[in-house]
């Protein structure tokens, strides 16, 4: 465990660290649509939790590579809401 590693009571009684979140689901992309909704969740992400205003100011995003591709307008998620289904 690397030094000074801060873990609050409940991660050192069940023995966890560092990045690993206690919650994942797994989950196989079943199909086009299934991956749509996917890339979208992840590209929302940053607007859904305040980061920025819209999706295309944040700068760490693949969101700009789908730009370039035109796979998605630049204003897309440009601060309105986004319905995603199955991400509520």
């Amino acid at each position: 465990m690397e030094r000074g590693e801060r873990r609050s009571t409940s991660r050192a009684k069940r023995g966890e660290r560092g990045i690993w979140q206690r919650r994942f689901w797994e989950h196989c992309i079943r199909d086009e649509e299934d991956y749509a909704r996917h890339v979208d969740y992840i590209h929302w992400n940053p607007v859904k939790h305040g980061y920025v205003q819209r999706v295309a100011d944040w700068p760490h995003s693949s969101f700009h590579r789908f730009v370039e591709k035109g796979i998605y307008p630049l204003d897309w998620g440009g601060g309105e809401r986004v319905i995603i289904a199955g991400a509520e």
